[in-house]
């Protein structure tokens, strides 16, 4: 279902001075509807929202489509976007729906601003001609350059080990880890693939013992690497493990180590550049949590972009590439894949409550 939001009458109770003639429209697509609703949602309320707290006068408004999280969805939220005449769109959870939607959107050559989607999908690597996609959540591409970056630094003077639980994500992960690393001349003292799922790691434990690893990289769910944490302290061993933003996923209270380092960027709503989303999204009666800061600041390249294009030379998708914005998640830059350029993991160690910048 398609919804037309105009900024003179938004839901959310948001009112700003606009001009009659203002006709720019911004598409939104998220799972409006079913299983991830929750998280479409926040992708909604986040880009409607600065799209709404818009000061410059441009007068944008939204039109917002669901995509069900799905091939079809997709396809269709697609094609009601064109019908509505839309500049831009900003959205997208799911793989499956971007991919159904990108040669439709890409028959206009429309430029979509995902906040959540990171790698290339089967479509855009299947086609000769780039779609323009333009991602503000980190690539995988990167998630393993600095997360490689942050462990050599660590690690030129200690041995360490890389493991795995045999997915797809962990094993790309900790072999772009262990290739770039061995490029810096760092090799592991023990590799392995773990059996996932079990209430102890006794077993690995142990063999990481023996290999005399003292820090150990997890490319694995939080719930093995809060198992490898207990079987490290009833084996009396000083273990430091290390994990990917895996970690973030909901756990029981106390299910990690204490200690338990984590290679993530930093949550959103807590950095200095999201104060004024934060506050946004409060003031619309609204939780600033999961994607709605990304989506925010989606909502405000959108606005940039739309508004850089009245006055400069270059098409939506040149400026896009061309153009630094300013948003809450900090300043925004695309290279020419339309991955963003940025630095933005950090290590991150576990309290007891919650994940904190590692200062040591």
């Amino acid at each position: 279902m398609t919804l037309l939001i105009r900024a003179t009458t938004f839901a959310l109770g948001l009112v700003f001075c606009t001009t009659a003639y203002a006709e720019d429209k911004i598409g939104v697509v998220a799972p409006i509807s079913g299983t991830f609703s929750r998280l479409g949602n926040q992708l909604v309320d986040g880009a409607a929202i600065a799209i709404a707290s818009d000061k410059s006068g441009q007068g944008a408004s939204i039109v917002t489509a669901d995509d069900t999280c799905t091939a079809t969805g997709g396809a269709e939220a697609a094609k009601q976007l064109l019908q509505s005449d839309v500049l831009i769109v900003v959205g997208f959870l799911c793989t499956e729906a971007l991919e159904a939607a990108l040669p439709i959107l890409g028959q206009k050559g429309i430029a979509i601003i995902t906040p959540a989607i990171r790698s290339q999908t089967l479509t855009e690597l299947r086609t000769d001609q780039r779609y323009p996609v333009f991602r503000l959540a980190p690539s995988n591409r990167n998630e393993v350059n600095e997360t490689s970056a942050i462990l050599s630094d660590r690690w030129r003077s200690t041995p360490f080990a890389i493991i795995d639980d045999g997915t797809i994500f962990g094993r790309e992960l900790t072999s772009g880890i262990r290739a770039r690393l061995e490029e810096k001349g760092l090799k592991p003292v023990f590799s392995d693939t773990y059996r996932p799922g079990l209430d102890n790691q006794n077993a690995l434990v142990g063999r990481l013992k023996r290999a005399g690893a003292t820090q150990v990289f997890v490319g694995g769910e939080r719930d093995d690497v809060a198992a490898i944490g207990r079987s490290a302290a009833i084996l009396d061993y000083p273990l430091t493990i290390i994990g990917s933003e895996a970690l973030n996923a909901l756990g029981h209270e106390n299910d990690l180590a204490v200690g338990t380092l984590m290679i993530a960027p930093r949550a959103p709503q807590t950095l200095e550049s999201a104060r004024a989303a934060k506050n946004a999204i409060e003031l619309a009666g609204k939780v600033p949590e999961g994607y709605t800061i990304a989506a925010y600041a989606a909502g405000e390249v959108a606005l940039d972009v739309l508004q850089a294009a009245k006055s400069q030379a270059g098409s939506i998708n040149e400026l896009l590439r061309k153009t630094t914005f300013e948003t809450a998640l900090g300043p925004v830059q695309f290279d020419a894949a339309g991955e963003r350029i940025a630095d933005t993991y950090r290590l991150q160690k576990y309290d007891g409550k919650q994940f904190v910048p590692e200062t040591n």
